[in-house]
């Protein structure tokens, strides 16, 4: 077992890519995820890989293409904007069937919108950006352990699925410093080798072609039936959550990444005020854990979810409730922070006030 060693986000995302595989990795800066390309740079080619550094964000992604289709385990990372820019190629990659990560570091919006923290690219990352109908398994990690622990399994997850996978931390989790620690790689994936990559042939077999066009609809039809084959398997086995608190809650909050903690230190102090409640937290964005709604106790009366969005996550909520709640929201938008006071403030509206 490694000591734990302190470090700051976007770095610690870039030293457990590296453990995990990662050989090459392409972006453009962009605050506040500048700090990952900028440990890439000079880590990577240490470990033999290639770090470059795109004239922009529509070039790294296209980049990104080329080394995930000739087999390689391969990283871009950018920022709300830098990630709208990637979107085409996006959706390019997974319409080619093609293994990467994709790290979003999220800032508030719309627009350039400002360098603090946001979660208000949550319909971004579940719905997909791009056009035609993909998916992306999408990780969001709450602190800088679980961000390392699930780096491996993010690129383990592209090769197994042939998918883009997605990190999505805000631009506290890219900033913030935590000791952590770099456990042994998980076996959670059987993985095989990549005879679809573009490798050269070496006069053995034909070439491969990789290409995301289809112009007979019938044929393109059967792919994308093919591609929802492979989402219906992320639904039913990457789905990942975590409940806290639930036993006798009234109230079951529904919160992800660094908001969640938040929502945690509000729980703990309306537990001491004897009003109990709640917390769900998707670990997994998409696919959304649905089922972690069944465990909801019958002393509980409404939902609420809290995000640093203007409630973008409220709609799978509802949807995951199946209308056996009425749910709430409470939010902070633009780079503002929820914080336990108001978490607590609106809680206790919901309920009543504190008994």
């Amino acid at each position: 077992m490694m000591a734990k060693v302190l470090m700051k986000g976007n770095e610690a995302i870039g030293a457990a890519a590296i453990k995990a595989g990662c050989k090459y990795f392409f972006g453009y800066p962009i605050t506040p995820q500048n700090e990952l390309p900028e440990y890439m740079s000079r880590e990577l080619p240490k470990n033999d890989g290639v770090f470059l550094q795109a004239e922009s964000e529509v070039s790294a992604i296209n980049m990104v293409y080329g080394a995930a289709g000739a087999g390689a385990r391969v990283m871009t990372s950018s920022s709300s904007p830098g990630i709208a820019l990637k979107q085409e190629g996006i959706t390019y990659i997974a319409g080619a069937e093609l293994p990467c990560v994709i790290v979003n570091i999220v800032r508030g919006g719309p627009g350039l919108g400002g360098i603090q923290p946001a979660q208000s690219d949550y319909n971004q990352v579940t719905r997909g950006g791009g056009n035609g109908d993909y998916k992306l398994l999408v990780f969001a990690p709450a602190n800088l352990q679980e961000m390392v622990d699930l780096m491996q399994d993010a690129f383990d997850a592209a090769d197994y699925y042939r998918n883009p996978v997605m990190m999505v931390g805000d631009g506290m989790i890219g900033q913030m410093m935590e000791p952590i620690e770099f456990k042994s790689p998980s076996k959670r994936y059987e993985l095989k080798d990549k005879p679809w990559a573009t490798t050269g042939t070496k006069g053995q077999r034909k070439p491969n072609i990789i290409n995301s066009l289809a112009l007979d609809p019938a044929e393109l039809e059967k792919h994308n039936e093919r591609l929802q084959v492979k989402y219906n398997e992320m639904k039913e086995k990457e789905v990942r959550y975590e409940v806290y608190n639930m036993e006798n809650a009234e109230i079951v909050l529904v919160a992800y990444g660094t908001t969640s903690r938040i929502v945690k230190n509000a729980i703990n102090e309306l537990k001491e005020q004897n009003i109990n409640v709640g917390l769900i937290r998707p670990i997994t964005l998409w696919p959304f854990p649905e089922k972690a709604f069944d465990e909801i106790p019958t002393t509980c009366k409404s939902l609420m979810s809290v995000e640093m969005s203007m409630g973008q996550m409220v709609d799978d909520v509802k949807i995951a409730s199946n209308g056996r709640w009425p749910v709430h929201f409470y939010g902070r938008s633009g780079g503002m922070v929820p914080t336990p006071e108001g978490v607590i403030e609106k809680v206790k509206e919901l309920v009543g006030g504190a008994k």
